[in-house]
């Protein structure tokens, strides 16, 4: 694999998404058309018009900014070892996304759907699930991040409506997929690149995502690259204006039987500047039974991959990458 010399972003299309919500079947289906040409060629995208204020996106940034900004110790006493549901502070080098690699340059902060310790899911142990751990500074991190994730929350579900059409399906198809899905916002901040890298040190190794869509914001120092299968060669894919980069994760891509791509990608902060983005994983909900759609099946096809529900999934992919 080519690591080197990234190619122009021009192959990552720009979809605009303001159709998805109209009524006009003529409008989602030309959006569905987009969609599904995205996914089966890249798993990679580009969207514009999704409605999140700009403000807030804004907000979410200031916010991030000032809580990695604080001394370590008032970090560390949020480390999410203290979460039996991994909410909260995760150090420098703290996860290693590619095989072989040096542990990631880039340090995080992990919030999920606030329920409380006594709801009857955490007590039964469901994954990844239960209270967040809130810092008191700065005084408005937990409100904005709240209103953040139930607006990425929102747009998640209706990305998974407009996949659901783009595989010849009707619109409410995952419905129970997106009945109390689980979510996870991540806030991330990548110091620069070390001037003398460890060989293969990167401020996040090169993986796929595991659950179903990946929606990431970027600040405007970009270091985003997306591997191209055709070309074998990196891409980059910096900040557009107004946009969220999409991705297809592990989940739909087994989903799909792999007819829509899960694809790897990583970042090299070389900008000699501190970076930001802030991912939002959409992961659907635990319960629900992953089996291979018929739709994505090809004459004489069978499924590569037995079911599974979503817990069990995530289960897994958090061994393969915590160990």
């Amino acid at each position: 694999m080519s690591h080197e010399n990234p190619l122009s972003s021009a192959t990552l299309p720009v979809i605009d998404i303001a159709g998805l919500r109209s009524a006009d079947p003529t409008a989602q289906m030309a959006l569905a058309q987009q969609l599904r040409d995205a996914c089966e060629r890249r798993g990679f995208f580009y969207i514009c018009n999704h409605g999140v204020p700009p403000a807030l996106i804004d907000d979410v940034f200031a916010a991030s900014r000032a809580f990695f900004q604080q001394p370590m110790a008032a970090k560390l006493a949020l480390d999410k070892k203290h979460s039996p549901c991994n909410r909260g502070y995760e150090p420098l080098r703290a996860q290693t996304l590619e095989a072989g690699a040096p542990p990631d340059v880039k340090e995080s902060y992990y919030i999920g759907a606030e329920i409380p310790a006594d709801d009857p899911r955490v007590l039964a142990g469901r994954f990844n699930t239960g209270p967040n751990q809130w810092p008191l500074h700065p005084p408005e991190f937990r409100p904005v991040m709240e209103r953040y994730y139930r607006a990425a929350y929102d747009l998640g579900a209706w990305i998974v409506r407009g996949l659901a059409l783009s595989l010849d399906l009707p619109i409410d198809h995952f419905q129970h997929y997106l009945t109390d899905p689980a979510a996870t916002l991540r806030l991330l901040h990548y110091p620069p690149q070390p001037a003398n890298p460890q060989p293969g040190e990167k401020g996040c190794g090169e993986h796929t995502d595991f659950g179903g869509v990946t929606l990431l914001l970027q600040d405007d120092i970009g270091g985003l690259q997306v591997w191209d299968t055709q070309a074998e060669a990196w891409i980059d894919a910096p900040p557009v204006p107004g946009t969220f980069v999409v991705n297809i994760g592990d989940l739909f891509a087994r989903w799909t039987n792999e007819r829509y791509v899960s694809t790897l990608h990583r970042v090299i902060n070389r900008s000699g500047r501190e970076r930001y983005s802030v991912p939002f994983f959409f992961t659907g909900n635990l319960e629900h039974r992953v089996e291979c759609l018929p739709t994505c099946l090809a004459p004489g096809e069978t499924p590569r991959y037995p079911a599974v529900t979503v817990e069990e999934h995530q289960i897994a992919c958090y061994r393969r990458t915590y160990g």
